[in-house]
């Protein structure tokens, strides 16, 4: 698991570098917040800057460390670039977006019936799982412009995510009934409502 950690850990630091490298050459930089995760108490922001007059490249990244009511938590961090191509001008109306992601986290106690194409999310109800995922997606998304400064963003995603954790009882400090076990995920990778701010 550490030559794993390390692996995701590198991946990050690249994924971070090169926007701050892309970021030093750009003129236009959009940041942002997804309301869809604010509205989860999850702290997010997001940065995007222009490579090209129909591209872009965005980062966005969120935490969530808190632990709800009756034990409920779904901690977790995570980044995520996007290599973004708009289909008219950059920043304003339909896109098309490739991006990766990554990150760890801990969930328990989400009560709910969710199963779909391999992937039983009704079992977070029952156990405490604490991992790490990678992956990568597709995503369609379309800005509205507010005004010179401000935009509003929506996009929707779907890719992969290749998943490794420990699975533990949810009663206490609860019992680690597996170890190292895997899942391949496939279904929604990314949701947002973005306020964006263009400098």
């Amino acid at each position: 698991m550490q030559s794993s950690d390390m692996k995701l850990k590198i991946y990050l630091i690249l994924c971070v570098g090169l926007f701050f490298s892309l970021n030093a050459r750009s003129q236009v930089v959009a940041l942002k917040s997804n309301l869809l995760y604010d509205a989860a108490a999850t702290i997010n922001a997001g940065a995007e800057v222009g490579l090209a007059p129909k591209w872009t490249l965005d980062v966005s990244g969120n935490y969530n460390g808190w632990t709800l009511s009756h034990g409920r938590k779904w901690k977790h961090w995570l980044i995520q670039p996007e290599a973004r191509y708009w289909l008219c001008d950059r920043f304003s109306g339909h896109f098309l977006g490739l991006h990766a992601h990554g990150g760890k986290y801990n969930v328990a106690h989400l009560g709910n019936g969710i199963s779909f194409l391999g992937s039983d999310l009704s079992k977070l109800s029952d156990y405490r799982y604490q991992g790490w995922f990678v992956g990568a997606g597709v995503a369609y998304g379309y800005a509205w412009v507010l005004g010179k400064h401000w935009n509003l963003e929506a996009e929707i995603g779907v890719g992969y995510a290749y998943t490794q954790f420990d699975k533990f009882e949810n009663s206490g400090c609860g019992r680690k009934v597996a170890s190292d076990k895997s899942h391949h995920y496939v279904g929604p990778t990314k949701a947002a409502i973005n306020l964006v701010y263009l400098f």
